[in-house]
């Protein structure tokens, strides 16, 4: 079987129909959303980060798979001294896999939430022993994430693109009906249609314009099934990770037209937008359920956030003073 859609569902609910009690993920890149989901599966699961033996890991996504590796008693994560651009999936029962998928879809939201760009297929019977070999080579040549310290990943760190992205409207005030205060309309008045805490991270065309891989074109205008259930037009499905290591799915959404080419016009968090605005305003200072103004991140001390592309539809997200 080929499998292209809904990808995240087939591999956590796969080992319903399995007599297993492991399962091993090795991707060439991991997000940490679908890692930290694993304390959901009633067995141990080992998650081993392919390409670290080539180009290392960011300190912002290596702290945030610390914390889930401190927070979750069924999982361990280990990081390839080999580089390994692979991504298999395979559920093992005593040592011996039962089942197995690979194909292109890395381990990450957004290698698991896009219809048609990735797949997965699955493997015959004469390919487990091999399979298993080879992940176990792999993994023989791989460390624990708990055995490099901070100054490690620093060393063999490699930083994208750093854009800059203000809160405020060329006025310097901040938005009324969208930014921090999406869910407010432009009289100030809480929005009928939104939450009263939404918000989301404008992004210009100008941030588009002179950082053209940080944000890439949305997908085809057709309408896709989100692997939720929900429906949605062409919104790219990506993790955020905060300065303070705090990680929260997003979305890539909205339109601008950049030279007659669609691209994103807002990050917000998924499945909830007020995940981010409660969690900003926690961060400011701001009760919940207040707007959020110019004086309130005067008093903070910064009014933009530092955005870069660190990996596979991962943004790390710096608010720090």
């Amino acid at each position: 079987m080929l499998y292209y859609q809904n990808l995240e569902e087939l591999i956590f609910q796969r080992h319903e129909i399995l007599d297993s009690d492991e399962l091993i993920v090795l991707s060439g890149y991991l997000g940490p959303s679908p890692v930290a989901r694993l304390e959901e599966l009633p067995f141990n699961s080992r998650v081993i980060y392919g390409m670290y033996g080539s180009e290392g890991i960011q300190t912002s996504l290596h702290n945030s798979l610390i914390r889930i590796q401190d927070s979750v008693d069924n999982l361990n994560i280990f990081y390839s001294q080999i580089p390994v651009h692979s991504k298999c999936y395979a559920w093992r029962r005593n040592g011996q896999i039962i089942h197995a998928l690979i194909g292109s879809a890395n381990f990450s939201t957004n290698g698991l939430t896009t219809p048609y760009r990735e797949i997965l297929a699955e493997t015959t019977r004469d390919t487990f022993n091999p399979l298993n070999e080879y992940i176990s080579h792999i993994f023989n040549n791989s460390i624990s994430c708990l055995e490099i310290g901070l100054r490690g990943v620093q060393e063999i760190i490699r930083e994208g693109a750093i854009c800059n992205m203000t809160l405020l409207m060329d006025n310097g005030e901040t938005h009324n009906a969208s930014g921090l205060n999406w869910g407010y309309m432009a009289n100030g008045l809480p929005s009928e249609k939104r939450g009263i805490d939404d918000a989301c991270i404008p992004i210009s065309i100008n941030h588009i314009r002179q950082f053209p891989d940080l944000f890439p074109p949305k997908l085809t205008a057709r309408e896709l099934v989100d692997v939720r259930g929900r429906r949605q037009r062409s919104n790219e499905a990506i993790e955020l990770i905060w300065d303070d290591g705090i990680a929260m799915e997003g979305l890539l959404e909205g339109t601008n037209l950049v030279d007659g080419v669609d691209y994103p016009k807002q990050i917000s968090s998924f499945p909830a937008k007020n995940q981010m605005g409660e969690y900003l305003r926690t961060r400011i200072g701001v009760p919940h359920g207040q707007p959020l103004r110019r004086h309130h991140l005067d008093r903070y001390g910064r009014t933009d956030i530092s955005v870069t592309l660190i990996g596979d539809g991962i943004y790390r997200c710096d608010f720090s003073i």
